[in-house]
């Protein structure tokens, strides 16, 4: 029995890492990257469409520096994904530490001071906890007012007229710029348009709708698909909902920052066809904030991807 229990113990360690590395393979293929000049490495504000903000960024060319992006992140990097911010996350990390180390040590979960419960009991706790901090968290601070300007702007086509978007900045940042139909529209395309390219493995298509700095990335990522010997198409793609975050002006150049809720047909096939992740038939959805930028007059293309926490 012990050696089941601590059996039992390591492999719900290893799923609570593995949680959050569910096969995301569609362009970009989950993670967060590209520059947004110098709000890289500050948080866009929330929306409805994201209203917990984005991850930050894990590869960019832009420097990290302290004069670049000094608004910073309204949540620390790395954040447990328990979404209770630092009280939550140490008082899970302890909870689980100390039922693991109790497992391994023969000694039970809290040294066997659960009076019979034992690991049903520690899993009923566990998920009480999680839960009663999740609402707990969502009622203090889900209800904040949203800083995005407008409430989903290009949803099922619901544009909105032009919106200045200078969400966050409190003049101290860049300048505001409009945002209207026309942009939001280019932004739909190229949602599309890119996850189009990225399924046919044509980069001469992604160069002409994203960054050199973004190409580069997309082709890390089809390269390392090759040589495992798979490869990933996105279809149907359709936008569910989206909001501006930022939209502003610097250095000759015009970004926006948008939130974009979008289904698809996600699947990885093997060299012989066959299904090795994902369905074929079956739509999944995900969030995501797609940074644009743009030259004066020129045409918008994407610049960065993060996450939504």
């Amino acid at each position: 029995m012990p050696r089941i229990r601590s059996l039992m113990a390591v492999f719900l360690a290893l799923a609570l890492i593995a949680m959050p590395g569910l096969a995301l393979a569609r362009a970009g293929s989950g993670s967060s990257f590209g520059s947004r000049g110098s709000m890289t490495y500050s948080a866009p504000p929330s929306t409805q469409t994201a209203p917990y903000s984005a991850a930050p960024m894990q590869r960019s060319m832009t420097p990290n520096t302290p004069s670049y992006g000094s608004h910073g992140y309204n949540q620390p990097y790395g954040q447990s994904s328990f979404g209770g911010g630092g009280f939550m996350s140490g008082l899970m990390g302890g909870l689980i530490g100390a039922g693991i180390g109790g497992l391994l040590f023969g000694h039970g979960f809290f040294g066997g001071g659960m009076h019979g419960f034992g690991f049903i009991g520690f899993l009923f706790q566990l998920l009480l906890i999680y839960w009663i901090g999740k609402f707990l968290f969502r009622t203090f601070f889900g209800s904040q007012p949203l800083t995005a300007n407008g409430p989903n702007l290009f949803a099922r086509g619901g544009m909105a007229g032009p919106v200045g978007g200078g969400g966050g900045f409190g003049g101290r940042g860049p300048a505001g710029i409009q945002i209207g139909p026309a942009d939001y529209q280019q932004f739909e395309q190229l949602l599309k348009g890119i996850q189009a390219a990225w399924s046919a493995q044509d980069l001469n298509a992604l160069r002409a709708m994203a960054t050199p700095e973004m190409v580069g990335y997309f082709n890390e990522q089809l390269s390392e698909q090759a040589s495992r010997g798979v490869r990933n198409t996105v279809s149907d793609v359709t936008l569910v909902s989206g909001d501006l975050a930022q939209a502003w002006a610097e250095g000759g150049r015009e970004y926006a920052t948008v939130a974009m809720r979008f289904q698809m047909i996600d699947v990885t096939l093997d060299n012989t066809g066959r299904v090795v992740d994902g369905s074929p038939s079956e739509h999944v959805t995900a969030t995501e904030i797609w940074t644009f930028v743009r030259s004066a007059g020129g045409h918008w293309v994407l610049s960065a991807i993060q996450q939504a926490r």
